[in-house]
């Protein structure tokens, strides 16, 4: 369900158009104007103007074919594609930088907006944020494998803010030799960030359409958002917000003060157990009758490592309890053995504003299954309470579940 709502825009020569308008639920944030496909403000465009409001943005999105026709909205079928296509061929880019240099003025306009103004285009709208990037003044802008690059190349000398481009590596519009002399062109600027996604190929990050890439959007939205927080802001205490959180699950054990500190559709993934939760209810549940009762009295963490970056905490850490019941997340369905074991853990935890998005959990299954007595380990290569200890202490010894370790001493290095 879309939470924005549609504004008017005061064009340079006197006109108005429509633009989709969607606001953080922390009520004011640094701007964002998002720029169209060929298809309009369709239901991809108003779900990233919602996503990005979430992240703390007041985002517009401008109806840049107007002129044309008012409130285009198209599908991915093959009428609307041509349709979409028609559009694109009649669109006077010179009134659309225009437009977009209009938007930019009424976002600034608004009581809402507090700071900077950046943009970010897809497709037509990935050309369109360069051209903006050149000749309004917009903070910053990222470019979503743009169209026709190779044609604005002398453009790129007025860019004047820090950019990224997010290239596919098999695009049919943007083929490797062409994509090759742009990237060079850009090197000029070292406020211009590249990145070519292999394998993928036209609109990745579209999740409706052919060759959307979830991994490869998931990397160019993360790298997005670094730029954003950097030049917008706004900048979150993510190691509080993640303090906060631990602190409900394994010092409080409560649940209702654990689900505020994530989004409204949170999910939640054990990777060796494939446990947790997906969107709200599924999540409180998990939590509420399968985790934060489930973990043993005697738990802690030892903390190893954190990095915090743009949208995400990476930690690093050793779990260690005593198995005196049944843990559903970490060891279904096997019952208590009274057994203490130690594992390193890695959670990889993102964000979208001031909440938790999600958590990835990751750890050696096979060692805890070693220490609790589940799994004898002769003659496999695995270990038990040695690898928490040798993650802490890297003199340990190295190489010991490795036979050939021995064949190679004495060898030139």
């Amino acid at each position: 369900m879309m939470s924005g709502q549609t504004i008017q825009v005061t064009a340079h020569d006197g006109g108005k158009f429509a633009a989709y308008l969607a606001k953080p639920a922390q009520g004011s944030g640094p701007g964002l104007v998002l720029l169209q496909e060929i298809f309009g403000i369709n239901g991809y465009m108003k779900s990233m103007a919602d996503r990005y409001a979430e992240e703390g943005y007041v985002v517009l999105v401008p109806d840049l074919f107007w002129r044309m026709k008012p409130g285009v909205e198209l599908g991915y079928g093959e009428a609307d594609f041509k349709e979409a296509l028609g559009y694109n061929e009649k669109l006077d880019e010179e009134n659309a930088v225009n437009d977009i240099a209009a938007t930019i003025a009424a976002i600034r306009a608004l009581p809402e907006q507090a700071g900077k103004v950046g943009t970010i285009g897809y497709c037509l709208g990935g050309r369109l944020a360069m051209l903006a990037a050149a000749r309004t003044d917009v903070d910053c802008a990222v470019s979503y494998y743009g169209v026709g690059l190779d044609a604005y190349t002398s453009k790129i000398p007025a860019i004047h803010c820090p950019m990224i481009f997010h290239f596919a590596e098999n695009d049919a519009m943007t083929p490797t030799e062409s994509r090759e002399k742009i990237i060079a062109a850009l090197k000029q600027k070292p406020s211009i960030e590249t990145y070519v996604y292999p394998g993928c190929d036209h609109a990745f990050a579209t999740p409706e359409r052919e060759h959307f890439d979830k991994p490869a959007a998931m990397m160019a939205y993360s790298r997005t958002m670094a730029l954003l927080r950097k030049v917008l802001g706004p900048v979150y205490d993510l190691n509080q917000l993640w303090e906060m959180h631990c602190y409900y699950e394994f010092g409080t054990r409560d649940v209702n003060a654990v689900m505020p500190t994530m989004v409204a559709q949170p999910y939640v993934n054990h990777v060796p157990t494939m446990t947790g939760g997906v969107g709200h209810d599924q999540l409180k549940r998990f939590y509420k009758y399968h985790f934060v009762d489930s973990n043993p009295a005697d738990t802690r963490l030892i903390p190893v490592s954190r990095t915090i970056g743009a949208d995400r905490v990476v930690d690093e850490f050793v779990f260690c309890a005593t198995h005196d019941r049944e843990i559903d997340w970490l060891l279904p369905g096997l019952k208590p053995t009274g057994k203490y074991f130690e594992v390193p853990m890695l959670a990889v935890i993102c964000f979208r504003g001031d909440k938790l998005y999600n958590e990835h959990i990751y750890w050696d299954q096979a060692s805890v299954l070693v220490q609790i007595g589940a799994l004898d380990p002769t003659g496999l290569p695995v270990a038990g309470i040695q690898t928490a200890k040798k993650m802490v202490d890297e003199t340990l010894p190295t190489n010991t579940l490795m036979p050939n370790w021995a064949s190679s001493e004495g060898k030139p290095v």
